[in-house]
């Protein structure tokens, strides 16, 4: 899994007076849990940039300071209108507990249905699993070659090592669907 590093300084202050002043000096309030004590700091909104607006998933390397932490992007809150970062939650790293975080999916090869004239659309673009932070790939690649015409792909069907999957079982993760001219050819067949 890549890493990024993002530094922080701590807050003393607490509440909606702070946290507005805060957002209003391009701050971004955040809060470090799962080991011990909670750890309130603030972050400049474009040091968040690389980490919230990117598909890859990654370990963060928080500097708050001086206390380095490796942590996961647990949570964050966007404003509902002007969609600007509100607040962001981290999670510590334990190296022997397992993590549950979002892996984003790949697919990989030419669909049999595909081939046929169908159409092949993704569902889901990331899978819920639970692991050590370590075994967590930075995407879960699953192969569609065997995949027919009317066909899909659901989390039941897949299994990674090491990975528990979280996502519901019954939940597509990509099907090919028919498509007038492939309707028309299975019509024209029988």
């Amino acid at each position: 899994m890549k890493s990024i590093e993002i530094k922080g300084t701590l807050r003393s202050e607490f509440g909606k007076k702070s946290s507005h002043a805060i957002r209003k000096s391009d701050g971004v309030p955040c809060v470090l849990y799962g080991q011990g004590e909670n750890v309130h700091f603030t972050v400049t909104n474009e040091s968040l940039r690389n980490l919230v607006y990117t598909p890859h998933i990654y370990v963060v390397d928080l500097d708050v300071d001086g206390v380095k932490t490796n942590a996961i992007l647990k949570d964050i809150q966007f404003h509902p209108v002007k969609d600007n970062i509100l607040h962001v939650d981290f999670y510590q790293i334990n190296e022997a507990k397992p993590i549950v975080m979002e892996v984003p999916i790949a697919l990989e090869g030419l669909a049999e249905g595909v081939k046929a004239g169908g159409k092949l659309t993704l569902q889901l673009r990331k899978l819920k699993v639970k692991a050590l932070f370590n075994v967590i790939p930075e995407k879960l690649t699953i192969n569609v070659a065997n995949l027919g015409l009317g066909k899909t792909i659901q989390v039941g069907d897949l299994s990674f090592e090491g990975l528990e999957l979280l996502t519901a079982k019954e939940a597509v993760v990509c099907a090919v669907k028919l498509t007038r001219v492939a309707r028309g050819l299975v019509a024209a067949a029988k």
